[in-house]
């Protein structure tokens, strides 16, 4: 296991992050980041952090606009000034990828409620085919500098065979977090790791978060419900990775760092 870690566009965080020395680093962006003058600013960090030698550096797309989460799906007619954010950003931040041969991460979805997700479609049925077209646009032009995450929404998640296998079979380059997939499975271990092994060959970068399988919780590694030692042989030894974990001081990777040690001696166990 190499470390992965990641921080919001703040030298203060930043500076803890790098004394670690990841080999990859995921930058946690918001609305404001993704203005012209934030645009700017971020091009220094990625340049900074590449500077420190980290091997792979991801953008996380901004999660919300004006207290409300970007839904890839959403309609232009329901969410008008959210609609132009939610595209603006994507392609803004996709150009900066491309120029500085990063990675943009991106979510299939969040966890908003279905009549939220569905308004301004017919049922949720129409908001899968919509988000799906999407995502086959932005798999088109993004090629080998995006990834899609899969969350707890009824329209992109990972863990039922049957839409496990037809987002294989769409070829999308992916982002698995443990702890939705978990979470979306109530704690399902067999069926948890399943689709770990399903979609296995199109992953390219995971968050590695350990959950009681109940509810957002963002636990350290160790602390959860997470079968850990079965997790491991089954993850793309290709893909980066990073702990995305609920901190105690945003300043402070510690739970991050305990993560990983335990997880490296973990691996370092089962290979004895």
């Amino acid at each position: 296991m190499r470390l992965g870690l990641k921080a919001g566009i703040n030298d203060q965080q930043i500076a803890d992050r790098m004394q670690y020395q990841p080999t990859y680093f995921e930058f946690h962006l918001t609305a404001e980041d993704v203005t012209p003058t934030g645009l700017v600013r971020l091009r220094e960090k990625i340049r900074y952090v590449r500077s420190q030698q980290v091997e792979r550096i991801i953008l996380h797309h901004p999660m919300s606009f004006e207290g409300h989460h970007i839904e890839l799906s959403m309609n232009e007619a329901s969410s008008p000034a959210r609609y132009r954010f939610l595209w603006q950003s994507t392609l803004d931040l996709l150009q900066l990828a491309k120029a500085e041969d990063v990675q943009l991460l991106v979510h299939g979805s969040y966890d908003d409620p279905i009549e939220e997700l569905t308004t301004g479609y017919g049922n949720i049925t129409d908001a899968i085919r919509v988000l799906f077209k999407r995502l086959d646009y932005l798999q088109r032009i993004g090629g080998q500098n995006i990834m899609f995450e899969n969350s707890i929404s009824p329209i992109f998640y990972y863990g039922n065979p049957i839409f496990d296998q037809a987002i294989f079979d769409k070829g999308y380059r992916l982002a698995f977090d443990t702890s939705h997939c978990f979470i979306k499975l109530q704690g399902d271990q067999n069926a948890f790791l399943q689709s770990l092994a399903t979609l296995r060959e199109h992953v390219v970068h995971y968050h590695l978060v350990d959950s009681m399988g109940l509810k957002h919780d963002g636990l350290q590694l160790g602390t959860g419900k997470i079968d850990w030692a079965r997790v491991l042989p089954l993850l793309n030894p290709d893909a980066s990775s990073i702990y995305e974990v609920q901190l105690a001081d945003q300043n402070d990777a510690r739970e991050m760092i305990a993560s990983h040690r335990y997880l490296t001696q973990l691996e370092q166990t089962l290979s004895e």
